[in-house]
């Protein structure tokens, strides 16, 4: 696979930009797929901290992802993803540590989740990634999101959007959308964009990885350690003549 392969159209980048997701056009692997699957099942079973548990107990999540097996660095910083990711963020990207950065089961519930954004403005947004472990549809829980949403005003709220009077007088949640994706797939979402976890009806997993981007801030002239450059570089473009400060 070579980089022509892995660059997103004018086409493709235009959807994302009205819309807010994209599927991206390339995937992980099996072999990957499964190596992932397997530490996280593995860290499932141990319990290992931290972790996030249901109203009865179940882990359904692993925090802190990236500070677990390599496995999982290295696939979210893989050409795959970062190269496409290029297109929409520009050639210098960082990928964010505080924001995401889980994994997630997804397992069978009756409850449902809300419609949420993963920041609160546009003007320091980031684009989401969901990497599928498994595939998910419409029984085991695919993602749901309302196209165009990320052009809305910001809220004060992330959680239960949907439940924000305006929100709810417009009847947005009645505009949503279910994304199906098979396992290896990955689909990139505006930070914006108002989306949830569809209900798992089935008695298996819907397992998955999430990951925030964002491009380099050209006017930062400190780096952010809560952030981590994983393609191309850091430049400094003030006006001030400014140089960005060597890392603490």
């Amino acid at each position: 696979m070579g980089p022509g392969d892995l660059t997103l159209t004018p086409e493709q980048i235009r959807h994302f930009r009205h819309t807010g997701y994209l599927k991206l056009p390339t995937a992980m692997p099996a072999e990957r797929v499964e190596e992932l699957r397997h530490a996280i099942q593995a860290d499932v079973d141990a319990a290992a901290d931290p972790v996030v548990r249901d109203d009865t107990g179940r882990v359904v999540r692993l925090s802190k992802l990236l500070d677990r097996d390599r496995i999982f660095h290295k696939t979210v910083t893989d050409e795959r993803v970062l190269h496409p990711l290029s297109g929409l963020l520009g050639p210098h990207i960082e990928m964010v540590h505080n924001r995401h950065n889980h994994a997630t089961l997804n397992l069978a519930s009756r409850n449902s989740d809300h419609f949420h954004r993963d920041v609160m403005q546009w003007s320091r947004s980031i684009v989401t990634v969901i990497f599928y472990l498994e595939e998910t549809n419409l029984d085991n829980g695919c993602t749901h999101l309302i196209p165009g949403t990320h052009l809305l005003p910001g809220v004060q709220v992330l959680h239960k959007i949907d439940e924000t009077d305006w929100v709810a007088d417009a009847c947005l949640d009645e505009q949503a959308i279910p994304v199906p994706m098979v396992a290896g797939s990955m689909l990139a979402i505006d930070s914006l964009v108002f989306h949830r976890a569809g209900t798992n009806k089935t008695q298996g997993t819907r397992m998955s990885m999430t990951v925030g981007y964002r491009s380099v801030d050209e006017l930062a002239t400190v780096e952010d350690p809560t952030v981590e450059l994983v393609y191309g570089e850091r430049p400094y473009i003030g006006n001030d003549g400014a140089r960005r400060l060597p890392s603490a």
